[in-house]
């Protein structure tokens, strides 16, 4: 096959996917076709704006060379490129790539928001949704945490068995919150793709690191720790530690708790656990005492997803992105463009 002409990006010049600004709206139940549009558009960044080589594109992306010749190939026969000066580089790709190269990322995804006031979970939680529906694959083990924005993205997912899949609760349960509950959400992602789903049955924080230990040599939880410690993927979202973050504002977390850390340099928490915006974890009680997988865990699973945004948790996601070092993320143009200013 031909390879297409390369076009070199002079100035402010050059040549994009007509199809980006449908691929920067995530739509709700889009599937494998949906990821495929986006994996050409990457490879048309890529090749045209940043002038990489096929070689550079199939190692970056992970797939082989005769596959970008017949992406390149596609954009061509579906009428994907243009040529346009300037307006017509689609800004979100571009943060995307910034995010990529500061952060190590393998893929960025960064959805467009009105303005940085606006509430970014919906257009998160629509790309997540989209995300995962797409990453899930027969006999995969999944972890997943909670949130308002991962609870808000089981409506954009598509709802089809997937065969042998294991979805297990990453933290315990919390009953002051039920429609942002741990387990409540385990328990539905799990229905949606007909999953076999292990949750933690034992309160999010408990007394003592002597309960909690308690809990997992003798109640059963030994078994959920170890089975994270072979999973394939986790999906998880940040807390921020202002007052209006979701444990705080429904009193899941004492304020007393939220004022401490926060003198100790806490600019965030995930799954309960305290960390400073270098990515380091806080040396507080609490975290002996939270019934959740352990970071070191975390950071071992192969596909780590990221999923949270808003210009107000800038700094969580910059503690969180430093912390267990996630494979995507998933984010607006607002906390995109504020993470790259305090990263730099």
């Amino acid at each position: 096959m031909p390879k297409p002409a390369k076009t070199p990006a002079k100035g402010k010049a050059a040549a994009v996917a007509q199809a980006a600004p449908e691929l920067d709206a995530p739509l709700a139940g889009a599937g494998p076709s949906q990821r495929n549009k986006r994996m050409r558009l990457r490879v048309a960044w890529m090749y045209f704006v940043e002038e990489m080589t096929q070689n550079e594109i199939a190692q970056r992306l992970g797939i082989g060379r005769v596959t970008v010749v017949r992406l390149l190939s596609d954009l061509r026969e579906r009428n994907e490129i243009k040529f346009s000066i300037e307006t017509g580089v689609p800004e979100c790709i571009a943060l995307e790539r910034e995010l990529e190269k500061l952060f190590g990322l393998g893929e960025a995804v960064v959805v467009p928001v009105s303005d940085a006031e606006s509430d970014a979970t919906v257009p998160i939680a629509a790309a997540t949704g989209q995300y995962m529906s797409g990453l899930l694959s027969p006999g995969m083990r999944i972890g997943v945490g909670w949130g308002r924005t991962l609870h808000e993205s089981l409506r954009f997912m598509s709802e089809a068995p997937v065969a042998d899949l294991g979805v297990i609760s990453l933290l315990g349960g919390i009953t002051k919150v039920r429609r942002f509950n741990p387990s409540e959400f385990a328990w539905r992602f799990s229905s949606l793709f007909q999953a076999e789903c292990y949750l933690m049955t034992a309160p999010a924080v408990v007394d003592s690191p002597q309960t909690r230990q308690t809990l997992i040599d003798h109640c059963g939880l030994g078994d959920v720790f170890d089975n994270a410690k072979s999973l394939d993927a986790v999906l998880v979202s940040v807390g921020d530690v202002s007052p209006e973050g979701t444990a705080y504002r429904y009193a899941v977390m004492p304020e007393e708790l939220r004022r401490r850390v926060v003198k100790m340099g806490a600019v965030g928490d995930l799954l309960f656990h305290y960390y400073d915006r270098k990515g380091e974890l806080i040396n507080d009680p609490i975290q002996g005492r939270v019934m959740s997988v352990p970071v070191d865990t975390l950071k071992a699973v192969p596909q780590r997803i990221l999923a949270s945004g808003g210009v107000s948790k800038a700094e969580a996601l910059l503690g969180a992105l430093r912390l267990i070092k996630p494979t995507t993320l998933i984010t607006d143009e607002h906390a995109a463009r504020a993470l790259i200013k305090l990263a730099r």
